[in-house]
């Protein structure tokens, strides 16, 4: 297999970018620095992509190697013949290479190889050649063995027909065959284990859908439903259309002798060792689906959660609602450096409100707080209650925002929140990680395992492993798309920079407590283990303020400075320029690009991105992201009545719909009928993400249920 012509095929693009980025990958590029600093060598791939061919690249070698090991294995046993090499190797698949090799494989001791031990074998080839002008029964008599325990013409029978059932099923173009009309014509099928049960499932408690047509969400749900056993799964064939195309396959001549036999052979292998196998494999070729799609919508909500932009430059409140226990608050200054730390209650059971309010407005006026970030957990709606009112009374402008905490309770137990914080409790460190990540999302989130975050569905349900490298890739993506300040990053955002292991990382931090803040890049050649290529890999995307270099400060990478110093001397400017923001309009002094590219010695692509980053020095994309919207007043669920308009911030977005904030403790959900009416979508995703902040009308609330009905289309 050309695996370079399959890929290029499949994502539709060229051989040759192919063909360039996989010697990049093998060389040991990352992802990012390929997608940034090697556009003119893929044709300027952008990550997404580049990611799917890493995977598809990744599975391709793997087949590879399995035909391999499979081909070597028949061989062995000096069985192989050219057609049936060929046919494995011009498999596309890992389940046609294990089709092919069934028959070859070591099987455990089956009906079909006891009946071979006793010498039926014979038998068996007599049935289905159908030639015999004598009764099956007669023909059995020849192999009854008093030694082999082959004492009946109606045992020798059975035992040959074992042998042909098998045969049959370990025909690769039958179950070919059978899978895909399964596929195409087959139902999946749940009943209720009990009827009377109350669960999240009921409308799995009878139900049936064609597999051609089973949404991913669904299949996770009905898997999740059947593994909490509240449901009976079950896949249904086309049973007689299957049966039908065996007997036609296998019965070719008319032998009254044999052909009821046949056909008890054939009915038997597809009941007994066809469809259950078939079954399981249609069920986690489907799972594996629902997951991939499952992962990648996870994937690009984390994506948006991460970009969200920062608000910097204010003194946050951090404050972790709870009852009991009381209310953990953190206040942050704008650096994300922890001033002060305090306990009140104003939830049950002390409902100490008065005091709570007297705390935090000494807490606003001594620090100059401007702005409260309160976690949306336990507790949460009683506090804000609380703050508003607090708001209402006091002179200072104070403004309150509720963030999703999720994740912060497990960050706050973990190892690392230990590490920053040895002399806070759990509350504290998780009050001062709910304020800094609305000053700085990306740097606050990092710290926390991406599955922890929260904005996917059935995340615990899925293969973790694949969970864990699809998220940690989402995670790369956003660091080195931002870049990363090398004086300031802390060890966990350092290592989702491009060829920065966690060592390294760690490594970093300890070379900047013991020689002070790194001046210029090149310096990161005297930390521990990080060589040539880890600096190739990393130096792009570190930024350092007021260094050395006014170009380390920007993402022009070190390899392309002396072409950036060429580029600006011919245009009038030096390096120093760069950091008074005296650029702007750079791009149009430009006349020839092609010409001035070739001159300076680099592609056109490589120069316009030099060009933009000149102009902005260290633009950071998340800007472009919509705001979080800050409140000043409360809003209960009970307040809200059909046809109200409101806005609202995108929590979360699943396959059938978006969950969206309107400021009432609980998201609505807008279904994915109700997202637009202007075209048709297959997913939620083509119109809105995470964060996206968006107009909705109320279409019922359900106060007992919790449950909010909310429509885009206004």
């Amino acid at each position: 297999m050309n695996i370079a012509n399959v890929i290029a095929k499949e994502l539709g693009i060229k051989v040759s970018q192919v063909e360039a980025t996989i010697k990049l990958i093998d060389e040991g590029s990352t992802i990012p620095f390929i997608a940034r600093y090697r556009k003119e060598v893929t044709g300027s791939l952008n990550d997404e992509i580049l990611r799917d061919l890493y995977e598809r690249l990744n599975y391709l070698r793997n087949l590879e190697e399995r035909k391999e090991t499979v081909i070597a294995s028949i061989e062995e046993q000096e069985k192989l013949t050219p057609e049936l090499e060929q046919q494995i190797r011009e498999a596309m698949t890992l389940v046609a290479v294990e089709d092919l090799y069934r028959p070859y494989k070591q099987k455990r001791r089956t009906r079909a190889t006891i009946a071979k031990e006793k010498g039926l074998e014979g038998l068996a080839n007599v049935i289905y050649l159908q030639l015999t002008d004598k009764s099956v029964e007669q023909e059995a008599e020849a192999f009854l063995s008093e030694e082999k325990e082959v004492l009946t013409v109606k045992d020798a029978i059975a035992g040959a027909l074992d042998i042909i059932a098998e045969n049959i099923s370990d025909e690769a173009e039958y179950r070919t065959y059978i899978r895909d009309i399964t596929v195409k014509e087959g139902k999946i099928v749940t009943v209720a284990k009990d009827e009377e049960a109350k669960s999240v499932y009921e409308m799995y408690y009878d139900f049936e859908e064609p597999i051609s047509k089973a949404a991913g969400y669904r299949v996770l749900a009905i898997n999740r439903g059947e593994k909490e056993k509240f449901l009976t799964v079950k896949i249904t064939a086309p049973e007689e259309r299957i049966l039908g195309y065996l007997e036609k396959k296998i019965i070719i001549h008319e032998n009254p002798n044999t052909t009821e036999l046949l056909k008890a052979a054939i009915e038997d292998s597809y009941k007994r060792l066809i469809a259950g196998a078939i079954e399981r494999e249609i069920r986690s070729d489907l799972t594996e689906k629902a997951e991939d799609g499952a992962i990648a919508v996870f994937g690009k909500n984390l994506k948006q959660l991460l970009m969200q932009p920062p608000i910097s430059g204010q003194v946050v409140l951090g404050w972790d609602p709870a009852f009991r226990t009381g209310c953990k608050l953190a206040v942050v200054d704008a650096t994300g450096k922890v001033l002060d730390t305090v306990v009140v209650f104003p939830t049950e059971p002390q409902k100490k409100i008065a005091e709570a309010k007297k705390k935090v407005h000494e807490l606003i006026k001594k620090y100059g707080i401007t702005l409260i970030s309160v976690g949306n957990g336990t507790a949460s709606r009683e506090s804000e209650q609380v703050i508003v009112e607090l708001l209402k009374e006091i002179p200072e402008k104070v403004q309150y925002i509720i963030v999703n905490e999720a994740g912060a309770s497990v960050y706050s137990a973990s190892k690392l929140a230990t590490e920053e914080f040895p002399n806070f409790d759990v509350g504290q460190r998780s009050a001062a990680s709910i304020a800094r990540r609305l000053q700085d999302p990306l740097a606050e989130l990092v710290k926390i395992d991406p599955k922890s975050i929260g904005v996917g569905q059935y995340q615990h349900d899925m293969n973790q492993k694949k969970l864990g490298e699809a998220l940690t890739g989402v995670v790369e993506d956003c660091v080195n798309k931002v870049g990363v300040d090398l004086n300031t990053a802390s060890a966990s955002l350092l290592e989702y920079v491009s060829g920065i292991t966690k060592t390294i990382a760690k490594n970093i931090v300890a070379y900047r407590e013991e020689h002070g803040k790194f001046t210029n890049r090149k310096q990161l050649l005297n930390v521990a283990k990080l060589g040539p290529k880890a600096f190739e890999q990393c130096a792009g995307f570190m930024r350092i303020q007021d260094g050395d270099n006014p170009l380390d400060a920007t993402s022009v990478h070190p390899e392309s400075y002396e072409v950036t110093t060429e580029l600006l001397k011919r245009l009038g400017y030096e390096a120093k320029d760069i950091t008074s923001q005296g650029l702007v309009g750079l791009s149009l002094l430009v006349k020839n690009r092609t010409q001035l590219a070739e001159e300076l010695g680099i592609g056109t692509v490589t120069l316009d991105d030099i060009l933009k980053e000149l102009e902005k020095p260290a633009r950071d994309p998340r800007e472009e992201m919509p705001k979080p919207i800050l409140r000043t007043d409360v809003l209960e669920m009970s307040d809200l009545t059909e046809g109200m308009v409101l806005k609202g911030t995108v929590r979360n977005v699943i396959d059938f719909g978006a969950f969206v904030d309107i400021g009432v403790h609980q998201d609505g959900l807008v279904h994915i009928s109700q997202i637009t009416n202007k075209k048709f979508i297959k997913h939620p995703l083509e119109v809105v993400s995470v964060g996206d902040i968006v107009e909705v009308k109320v279409l019922s609330v359900d106060l007992e249920r919790k449950r909010i009905q909310l429509s885009m289309i206004i």
